[in-house]
């Protein structure tokens, strides 16, 4: 390695950028795909949607000039499924808004996403507050302007804890601030938050309207209960809610975070795919040269294996020796790549709000192709090696 230095500095290189190319790559991935199902858990694995676009295409075409055609979800599904009681679920919210521009004094904020909601909303998004309260139920059910400001509202509005109390106005209507929700950060699935100002979903239907688009009614199962027997009971009430004839196509889809976590599997494992293919191309060019390395290392090295198997080295001994010094030559390659893989995750979270970083796993990832790499690259010229005959080969220098 030291006598040939300019040689060992390209090969190791060669390995270097693979190991360097794939790790990224699935430091990347791995981070995007952990942030991604954890805003998808946010959802609820055991919450059903009610709306009208299903999630997902199911593996086919999307039929979306079908989907076109159903009604939004309305404040009157809500309140029938409601009054007639869903077997099997323990909290029914309907949710439905807009988005507007929202303005305090010389303040304001513009493109918020205003959020109408029902009272079991608090109870589904887990909701913590840094200064007030939720809504009570009456004041849901008259619709009154109140409202709860997300973190990144109150920042851009100048708003501090005691702000509770004070208005907003938001549509051409005066709002009192009830509460002041904590921060949560974003959410690369279903939204922070911070940056939705929540309000009665009666105020939107008296002053919108109904039937808006993006409305969805969201449904818990009870305790003990599967989210497909739930799926069994909303598909019942919404048929016999929307008089639908028992030949008619549902004018609604029942969507879970299962079908988003099925399809999040497939887009993963591309992703995969690709990066290994696209750093695989580079680590067969360090292995290549890590085995020109090796050849040439046996050559220059003969006689010295003649005299090692002249005094009684096995063949083993010779193929371990040369097999232990290619993989010393790929880790050596590897770490390097490991290690400019950790620079450029480190800087990449530095720079961005997104949450990078380098697993364990990826790093024994990267340990472990190395050694692969080493193992295959070395095998032909220590097998060779191991393969002299002691007398030709000590000859051979002479």
């Amino acid at each position: 390695m030291t006598a040939n230095l300019l040689r060992t500095t390209l090969s190791l290189l060669g390995i270097a950028v693979g190991i360097f190319s794939i790790i990224s790559v699935y430091a990347v991935v791995d981070s995007l795909e952990r942030s991604i199902r954890q805003s998808v858990q946010g959802l609820g694995t055991n919450v059903v949607y009610v709306q009208k676009w299903p999630w997902g295409g199911g593996g086919g075409e999307y039929p979306w000039w079908k989907y076109f055609q159903r009604p939004d979800v309305s404040y009157e599904d809500y309140q029938r499924l409601s009054d007639y009681g869903v077997r099997g679920s323990d909290a029914i919210v309907l949710t439905n808004g807009t988005s507007a521009t929202v303005t305090r004094a010389n303040s304001s904020v513009e493109q918020v996403e205003v959020r109408g909601v029902t009272y079991d909303y608090a109870q589904l998004n887990n909701l913590k507050f840094s200064g007030g309260r939720y809504f009570t139920d009456r004041e849901l059910r008259s619709g009154l302007p109140g409202c709860l400001i997300g973190a990144d509202i109150a920042d851009g509005l100048a708003l501090g804890l005691d702000a509770v109390g004070s208005t907003v106005r938001m549509l051409g209507s005066d709002f009192q601030i009830i509460g002041i929700l904590q921060r949560e950060g974003s959410s690369l699935v279903g939204g922070s938050h911070d940056t939705r100002m929540v309000v009665p979903a009666q105020w939107i239907v008296s002053h919108i309207g109904d039937n808006l688009e993006g409305s969805a009614i969201q449904v818990r199962a009870a305790e003990g209960v599967s989210t497909a027997e739930l799926k069994d009971q909303l598909g019942f009430m919404m048929r016999k809610i929307r008089r639908q004839a028992p030949s008619s196509d549902d004018s609604f889809a029942l969507n879970e975070s299962s079908t988003l976590s099925s399809g999040l599997d497939q887009m993963f494992g591309i992703i995969g795919i690709a990066g290994t293919v696209i750093g695989g191309f580079s680590i067969l060019v360090g292995g290549f040269g890590i085995a020109n390395i090796m050849f040439v290392s046996v050559r220059e090295r003969t006689g010295q294996i003649g005299i090692q198997k002249a005094l009684g080295a096995k063949r083993g001994f010779i193929l371990a020796q040369f097999l232990l010094e290619s993989v010393m030559l790929s880790l050596v390659g590897g770490f390097i790549g490991l290690g400019l893989a950790a620079v450029l995750i480190a800087v990449g979270a530095q720079l961005s709000d997104f949450d990078l970083g380098l697993s364990v796993k990826n790093v024994l990832t990267g340990i472990g192709l190395s050694a692969v790499i080493g193992l295959v690259a070395g095998y032909a010229p220590a097998e060779m090696a191991a393969r002299l005959d002691p007398v030709e080969a000590i000859r051979f220098n002479q």
